[in-house]
C-alpha cells in the first residue's frame, strides 16, 4: 500500500451557518480537477519578478510558449492519468498549459482515491451543497506533483458585487444615474472602440438576453458588439428572468464593456459557483487560444478568509499566468466595506491577488461634462460600501512598498500585506449606471460595475497601442497623478487620504493619463 500524504492547504471545516443533512449518493457521477505544479518554477518566478518590477524589456509570452515552458510536465500528467486508471476514474480533459487534468467518476471512487468523505450540507441561505471536512490525501507518486484537487466539494464560493438601486427615494439628496458612455467621458477615456481586442467576462451563474443587449446598445446609439457565451464545465448562458439575481451581474458587465468598447469581442465564460468552477473559468479565459482575451473582468469574489490555501494558490497561479501572457485582469473589491461582510477586517479575493487590478468604488457627482465631487462609496450598512483593506494571504508587492493605510479614526499603518484596492470608479447605486436587465430599465451600482469600466478602458488602450498592457499595476503606481485622488470618506475601518488609500486605491481614472502611463 502506497503511503498517503496530506495535500497542503486542503483542509476544510464545516462552514458557519451550515449543517450536515446526510450522505451523498455513492453512485453519483461528479467531475474533479487536479492542478499540477509548474515546470521550471524558479525560472517562472524570476520572470514574474521582472514583470512585477515593471521591467519594460519583458515581452508577453505567447500562449504556446507558456504551455511549453511553464505548463505541466508530460511526466506529471502521465502520473495523474495512471492514478486515475488505478481508481477507475476517467480523464475528461487534460490541459497542460493550464496545468489541469479533469477527472470523472463516482463519489465512492473519489472518496477512496483522495481519502475524503463527501456529505450533503444545508446552508442557512437555503443553498444545499456537497461538502467535506479535513484534508485531501494523495499517494507517494503525486506528492509534490499535485498542488490542488478542486471540485470534491461544491459549496458556493463567491458572490456577485452589484447592488440594484432600491426603488424608494432615500432621504439624503438627489439620485442621479449615468450611462457607461457618460462615465467614459467624465473620466476622460481616450477615443477608440476596442476593435480587434477581446474582453473576457467571468460569470458564476445567470445569463443575458440578446434582446436586452440589442435594445440597450440601440438606445445609446452604439453598434452592438459581438458577444459569445462560453460554457465552462456544466455552465451555460441561463437567464433566470430575475434582474435581482445573477442576471443583473451578467447583463451589467456586458453592457458596460460593450457600450465603451463596442468594437471588441466580448467572451462571457459561464461556470458553476464553486471554487473549482471559478478557478476553471478564469483559467479557461486566460488560456483560451480561440478568443484570446487581452483583458478579463471579474465582478465576483468572497472574503479571503473563506478560501482554502490550496484554492488561493491555484487561483493565484492562474492569475500569474495571465500576467506572463500580457492579460490584464480587473476584479471588483467587494460591496460590504472593510469587513467584506464577515467579522473583522477582511479583503475580497480574487481582488487581493497581486496579479489583479483591484477596483474599488466611489460616489460621483457631475455638472455638465466635469466631475464636481467624488468621495468614497459608503451608503451605510444596508446600502453597501467599497471593499478595501490589507491582505493576510499575500505580501506587499514591490509597487506598494512604502505605502500605508489610513484608519478611519486617524493614524497611518505601514502595509503589512497587499493593499486593496488599486483604483476606483463610480459604484454607488445612488449615482449608478443605467442599464437594461431582463427587459427592465434599472440603475445598478457596486464595485462590479468598476471592473468592467476599467476593463473597457484598457481594451481601448490596447487597441490603440496594438499591444496588450498586461499587469498594469507597476506602471500605474509609478506614474504620478494618472488617477483622480479621492480624499474624502471611509469604508468602515479605513479612510480616504491623499495618495493611495485602502478605500479607493490611487483613485478614479483619468483615462488619457492612464493611457499615457501604459
Amino acid at each position: 500500500m502506497a503511503n498517503k500524504h496530506v495535500l497542503p492547504g486542503s483542509e476544510r471545516t464545516v462552514e458557519q451557518g451550515s449543517k450536515l443533512i446526510g450522505q451523498c449518493d455513492p453512485a453519483q457521477q461528479i467531475e474533479v480537477f487536479v492542478v499540477l505544479r509548474r515546470q521550471q518554477q524558479a525560472q517562472f518566478d524570476a520572470l514574474m519578478g521582472r514583470i512585477e518590477a515593471g521591467d519594460p524589456s519583458v515581452k508577453p509570452l505567447s500562449r504556446e510558449a507558456l504551455a511549453k515552458d511553464y505548463g505541466a510536465a508530460p511526466d506529471d500528467v502521465a502520473k495523474v492519468k495512471a492514478f486515475a486508471a488505478a481508481h477507475g476514474l476517467s480523464v475528461v480533459r487534460e490541459d497542460p498549459a493550464a496545468r489541469s487534468v479533469a477527472l470523472s467518476g463516482t463519489i465512492a471512487q473519489f472518496e477512496t482515491a483522495f481519502g475524503v468523505k463527501l456529505e450533503h450540507y444545508q446552508h442557512h441561505t437555503a443553498a444545499q451543497f456537497r461538502g467535506r471536512t479535513g484534508s485531501i490525501s494523495v499517494p507517494d507518486d503525486l506528492h509534490g506533483v499535485v498542488e490542488a484537487v478542486l471540485g470534491l466539494d461544491n459549496r458556493p464560493q463567491a458572490r456577485p458585487h452589484f447592488r440594484i438601486r432600491p426603488p424608494f427615494q432615500p432621504a439624503r439628496g438627489h439620485q442621479v444615474s449615468f450611462t457607461p458612455l457618460q462615465l467614459a467621458s467624465l473620466y476622460q477615456f481616450p477615443q477608440g472602440d476596442g476593435s480587434g481586442e477581446c474582453v473576457g467576462i467571468i460569470e458564476l451563474g445567470g445569463g443575458y438576453e440578446t434582446s436586452d443587449l440589442k435594445s440597450y446598445f440601440a438606445s445609446l446609439g452604439v453598434t452592438s458588439p459581438t458577444v459569445k457565451a462560453v460554457g465552462v464545465d456544466q455552465g451555460s448562458n441561463q437567464p433566470s428572468g430575475d434582474p435581482n439575481g445573477p442576471d443583473g451581474e451578467v447583463t451589467l458587465d456586458i453592457e458596460i464593456v460593450g457600450a465603451i468598447a463596442p468594437g471588441a469581442t466580448i467572451a462571457v465564460y459561464f461556470t458553476q459557483n464553486s471554487d473549482a468552477g471559478f478557478i476553471d473559468a478564469v483559467s479557461r479565459a486566460v488560456h483560451d487560444t480561440a478568443n484570446k482575451p487581452s483583458v478579463i473582468s471579474i465582478s465576483w469574489g468572497g472574503p479571503e478568509s473563506n478560501w482554502t490555501a490550496q484554492s488561493l494558490k491555484a487561483f493565484n497561479g492562474v492569475l500569474q499566468s495571465a500576467a506572463a501572457l500580457g492579460v490584464t485582469v480587473c476584479a471588483a473589491s467587494g460591496d460590504s466595506g472593510s469587513s467584506d461582510g464577515s467579522g473583522g477586517d477582511v479583503v475580497d479575493f480574487p481582488a487581493s491577488s497581486p496579479y489583479v487590478l483591484a477596483c474599488g468604488g466611489t460616489n460621483l457627482s457631475a455638472s455638465g461634462n466635469t466631475i464636481s465631487h467624488e468621495v468614497v462609496w459608503n451608503d451605510g450598512a444596508q446600502g453597501g460600501a467599497t471593499g478595501g483593506g490589507v491582505s493576510r494571504a499575500f505580501p506587499v508587492p514591490v509597487w506598494q512598498k512604502g505605502l500605508s493605510a489610513t484608519a478611519t479614526g486617524g493614524g497611518k499603518t505601514a502595509l503589512s500585506g497587499r493593499g486593496v484596492p488599486d483604483v476606483a470608479g463610480d459604484a454607488s447605486p445612488v449615482t449608478g449606471y443605467s442599464v437594461l436587465i431582463d427587459g427592465t430599465q434599472t440603475v445598478v451600482g457596486g464595485t462590479s460595475a468598476v471592473a468592467p469600466l476599467w476593463a473597457a478602458l484598457i481594451a481601448r488602450i490596447n487597441a490603440t497601442k496594438g499591444q496588450p498592457a498586461g499587469l498594469v499595476n507597476p506602471k500605474l503606481y509609478k506614474a504620478a497623478g494618472v488617477c483622480n485622488d479621492i480624499t474624502q470618506g471611509n469604508n468602515g475601518s479605513f479612510a480616504a487620504s491623499t495618495g493611495w488609500d485602502a478605500c479607493t486605491g490611487l483613485g478614479s481614472p483619468n483615462g488619457q493619463k492612464v493611457a499615457a502611463a501604459l
